[in-house]
């Protein structure tokens, strides 16, 4: 054998061996992105988040997670987290500013954000972390999976039901704008080239069962929409007449085709620029 294919057939053993947990030291960051090829963490200096008495119209969902939250931060016990719903509601944002809140309380506990695309190596993330002093909340935005999509069946362990489970100093969020994680035809076609149609349903289901809490995000009214928008300004210093800002958000979001907090900001934003205001 030629040692470049030596080599190679080096590199792919190191790529799939188990992690060196004592080489990993979270006291670097309190954020983390978790990277594939080659396996590792990269500290993540500044979280962008936003205050979280500035997520409004989720106040059910922001006591519920932030209670949870805490308790897995103290040690108790506490669910896996799936937040699923309308689009620009604050699912992302509501887990990053739960997390800067707990974290700068004073408890030890980091925040690893993971790819969805990177979910079969998750198995080599749980290793790093498991023995650790630290507690970790795993994070995965936009989690969702396609036909073809073999990726939840990594997830499945982690949530539960593998021999090993999850470490104790685990936890897992994530946000989704399916309920169920996987498009209604995904569920169909299954049942129906299934010998037990109720069992394939059953099995695609059964990931986002593995979640011990659902929050749902829907649609904001009008008035949480402008409240929203009244709260950047007094938290940033804008000053704009009220029925002027008021007329102008509702044509902003009329040309958007409708009302999110994402809407919101990006209307504060342009706002904020045309008054020449840094924020």
């Amino acid at each position: 054998m030629s040692d470049k294919f030596l080599s190679r057939i080096a590199d792919a053993l190191e790529r799939i061996s188990p992690p060196d947990t004592l080489t990993m030291d979270f006291t670097k960051g309190s954020a983390f992105l978790w990277n594939v090829r080659p396996n590792r963490f990269k500290v993540v200096d500044d979280i962008n988040s936003l205050d979280l008495d500035l997520l409004l119209g989720i106040d059910r969902a922001r006591e519920i997670l932030l209670q949870n939250t805490y308790q897995f931060a103290k040690g108790f016990p506490a669910n896996n987290a799936l937040l699923w719903g309308a689009r620009g509601m604050g699912k992302s944002s509501l887990v990053k500013s739960i997390f800067n809140k707990v974290q700068s309380s004073g408890l030890s506990v980091k925040l690893v954000e993971i790819h969805r695309e990177d979910l079969p190596s998750i198995s080599q993330l749980l290793a790093y972390t498991k023995g650790h002093s630290e507690r970790f909340i795993l994070f995965c935005d936009d989690l969702s999976f396609s036909i073809d999509d073999e990726h939840y069946k990594s997830l499945k362990t982690v949530l539960d039901g593998g021999i090993e489970g999850r470490p104790e100093n685990v936890i897992f969020y994530a946000t989704s704008n399916r309920r169920h994680l996987m498009p209604r035809d995904m569920i169909e076609n299954e049942a129906g080239s299934a010998i037990n149609p109720s069992e394939a349903v059953e099995e695609k289901v059964s990931l986002s069962d593995r979640f011990g809490l659902w929050l749902g995000f829907h649609p904001c009214s009008q008035e949480e929409f402008l409240q929203m928008i009244e709260g950047y300004c007094k938290k940033y210093g804008l000053h704009i007449d009220q029925d002027l800002m008021i007329s102008e958000a509702i044509e902003w979001q009329q040309t958007r085709g409708g009302r999110s907090g994402r809407v919101a900001w990006q209307y504060f934003i342009d706002l904020a620029g045309r008054l020449e205001i840094n924020i």
